[in-house]
């Protein structure tokens, strides 16, 4: 058995500390030690985005790294978006523009366009199919998603903020 690691991470806020193996997944340690089971698990070959988390800023697909890349650092999950029991504008937006169906993709994508619209804060269409383009989602067929990004930058202000 490999040699266990302790990690120290800060997931919204909060600060997690456990020992893990090496090779645990960053979204494993999400769903299994955090229990915060926002974070899809979908393809485990990071082709589908339901495991998308927001790394120190940064949109990273939380299959793809072990744990251990992530002590240290902050990680934003969708359960982190929401404050005080208020939607951000981004998942208000999505729930307005009915582009959510069976949900499963729902937090990848959320994650997704949060930092899309912090890096473009009015994208074109052509701009939000590319932000998105690392999400799969089986059920809405995209537009309304894509609406829901859209209206949501037209609101303007920080929408695209990463919550605090």
């Amino acid at each position: 058995m490999p040699d266990r690691k302790r990690v120290e991470i800060k997931i919204n806020g909060e600060s997690y500390s456990a020992e893990v193996e090496p090779r645990l997944l960053l979204v494993d340690f999400l769903r299994g030690i955090a229990r915060l089971t926002g974070t899809h698990v979908g393809c485990d070959s990071s082709n589908c985005g339901a495991c998308t988390v927001m790394m120190d800023g940064v949109t990273v697909k939380s299959c793809t790294l072990f744990a251990v890349q992530a002590n240290g650092r902050e990680i934003l999950t969708i359960e982190g978006v929401a404050k005080d029991g208020d939607l951000h504008p981004i998942q208000q937006s999505f729930r307005d523009h009915h582009a959510l169906q069976c949900g499963y993709c729902t937090p990848g994508m959320v994650l997704s366009a949060l930092f899309l619209l912090s890096k473009k804060p009015n994208p074109t269409e052509r701009e939000v199919r590319l932000g998105v383009s690392g999400n799969l989602c089986r059920c809405t067929g995209y537009q309304n998603i894509v609406d829901a990004i859209l209206a949501a930058a037209k609101r303007g202000g920080q929408v695209g903020r990463r919550p605090t």
